[in-house]
């Protein structure tokens, strides 16, 4: 049986092209491609060796010709890895717990939002970057770029004297933790046969979990103790090692099965290009002022400008136009920066959309959880926090079994229904039952939310490797990740601007019936609004007046994520399953 690599325009097999049948490394002659005789005489091809006549000269010189990868070795690379997901993982956790702490130091809790948001918009406007320049410069390469940026980004957070000195170090974070991110999963579907990629990235999500199970409770602490700016100083030295570890650890992998390494390296009159003319400079910047335009619009929509307003109408529009100017672009290019392909099929869409959908909707639970602890139980930042992990070691457990299942029996359609009918169910509970004097158990009700996404999180991933070319997995892999960008950004904005509106209405008209004039309910609304500490300093009736306008809205933040989660649910019905590919034999 002879494994062999797969031309672009088909599906992925079973069995990674970067892994031989013994597991071991195969290093065979660069300029051959015939058989070789591996340890156990069996004969297999070298399929992940470009071919050095083939191989632009910048490749050849900086060593990265792919070789096939020992499953000993894929451990290694993942595990140093796991170390970029942990910390990025910790860091937005921290956020959630802190955000408005960090935010009431600056007087700005209203706009506490965009301590999330910039991050999240940095993310997004660079994420599909990452893939295709990784696909050109290397994994590693790429890899080292992105905990380089994150590092710059904690430790201007952590010196910012300003509020927008801080928000302007979550951009750069976000910039970065974008690709430590993504550029995770791609190694991962590089290295690993489709059937094993779920469990592998449930190894990854575990980690990623129990970064965000300590995150919140880890900032309340230090919020408490020695403030919040050390959360951020924290991070710099761990990341600093992980750069020193995958310098050392990760070859500079490329991309298997895209002819960009090969075909792609000689333009029309058949001369060598370069690295730098193959990076498509007009999409990435399209693509990044598309995003920045509309995810911009949607965070000041509503909150700090009505949707009616000029300026969140030409956003919105410039944004829809830069979406077909991107298109029409994109079709002109050899090397487009997200191949359009990958749209024309209909369960990588619907795949896109599911995963979207379930990212917004637990987003926008995990803002509204700490707060709802913090105004109805007068919780420390440590306790509110805490109350975040039940979700978060739902994601877990959910993304270990359902890579599990998957290994064994290739089914994914059957998973993504019950995650997001697992999810559904739990924002259910919330709506019925948190109506202020929430106990123990109840605040277990999020789990089911958390165990829904961690199992959608790893079955729509195979629902998008199944249907997506090899040639295009990179880049469909950062738009996957993209996609819950958006949606984290997308969920906080909704529930944010759902919440904020409820309490404004909700708490003039109880104010207007405590008796109290027009300005001095303007001024209780607008301290309810701006310090989380404010209701620990009035009077019972105006707290009993604040504290139930936000459980009131925080109600109906929890029915934005019931529909959100439904609508993944209504969706995931149209999923096909489709048979994983096997060995390809000769």
């Amino acid at each position: 049986m002879v494994q062999r690599l797969q031309p672009a325009g088909t599906l992925p097999t079973e069995h990674s092209p970067l892994i031989n049948e013994t597991g071991r490394p195969n290093l065979g002659p660069l300029a051959s491609s015939e058989p070789n005789i591996n340890g156990n005489g069996k004969s297999i091809t070298n399929v992940a060796v470009k071919r050095v006549d083939e191989s632009d000269e910048e490749s050849v010189a900086s060593g990265e010709v792919e070789t096939q990868i020992e499953r000993g070795q894929v451990v290694r690379i993942i595990s140093v890895l796991l170390i970029g997901i942990f910390v990025a993982h910790t860091d937005g956790s921290i956020l959630l717990a802190t955000h408005s702490n960090i935010a009431s130091e600056f007087n700005a809790l209203s706009d506490s939002t965009w301590l999330i948001t910039s991050f999240a918009l940095a993310g997004a406007a660079t994420q599909t970057i990452y893939g295709k320049l990784s696909d050109i410069y290397g994994r590693r390469t790429l890899v080292l770029v992105a905990y380089s940026i994150f590092v710059i980004g904690c430790a201007m957070v952590g010196l910012g004297q300003t509020y927008w000195q801080v928000i302007l170090g979550r951009v750069i974070s976000g910039a970065g933790a974008s690709g430590m991110a993504g550029l995770v999963s791609i190694l991962i579907a590089d290295l690993l046969p489709i059937r094993e990629v779920a469990q592998w990235r449930a190894y990854v999500n575990l980690v990623a979990t129990f970064g965000r199970s300590i995150g919140g409770p880890l900032g309340g602490w230090l919020v408490d103790v020695i403030g919040w700016r050390w959360s951020f100083f924290g991070q710099v030295p761990i990341i600093l090692v992980a750069i020193l570890l995958v310098t050392a650890y990760l070859p500079n992998i490329t991309s298997k099965g895209s002819n960009s390494a090969t075909s792609a390296e000689t333009d029309s009159s058949g001369l060598k290009k370069s690295k730098l003319s193959r990076i498509d400079f007009k999409g990435s910047f399209l693509f990044a002022l598309m995003i920045l335009s509309l995810m911009t619009a949607t965070e000041l929509g509503g909150e700090k400008y009505p949707w009616s307003h000029p300026l969140i109408i030409s956003m919105f529009a410039l944004g829809i136009i830069l979406i077909f100017v991107f298109v029409k672009v994109e079709q002109e290019q050899e090397e487009p920066i997200l191949p359009l392909e990958i749209f024309h099929q209909r369960d990588a869409v619907f795949s896109y959309i599911i995963i979207s959908l379930q990212t917004a909707a637990q987003l926008g639970l995990m803002f509204s959880v700490p707060l709802y602890f913090r105004i109805t139980q007068g919780a420390s930042n440590t306790v509110s926090g805490a109350h975040l992990v039940p979700a978060v070691v739902g994601n877990a457990i959910g993304g270990v079994l359902s890579g599990v299942i998957i290994k064994r029996s290739g089914r994914y359609k059957a998973l993504t229904v019950f995650a997001v009918t697992a999810s559904s169910f739990s924002y259910l509970l919330l709506l019925l039952r948190w109506h202020g004097s929430t106990n123990f158990w109840e605040s277990l009700y999020i789990f089911p939310g958390g165990f829904g996404t961690g199992v959608a999180q790893s079955a729509v991933f195979i629902s998008l490797q199944a249907v997506v070319d090899v040639a295009h997995m990179a880049p469909a892999v950062s738009f996957m990740y993209l996609s819950t960008t958006i949606a984290s950004t997308a969920g906080l904005c909704i529930s944010g601007a759902v919440e904020g509106a409820a309490v404004r209405y909700i708490l003039h008209n109880r104010l207007v019936d405590l008796g109290f004039g027009a300005e001095k309910i303007r001024q209780i609304i607008l301290d309810a609004i701006s310090d989380v500490d404010f209701v620990d300093h009035i009077s019972e009736p105006i707290k009993e007046a604040v504290v139930s306008s936000y459980v009131y809205a925080l109600w109906w933040t929890h029915i934005v994520s019931f529909l959100f989660s439904f609508s993944a649910f209504v969706l995931a019905l149209f999923i096909r399953q489709r048979r994983l590919a096997g060995l390809v034999s000769s």
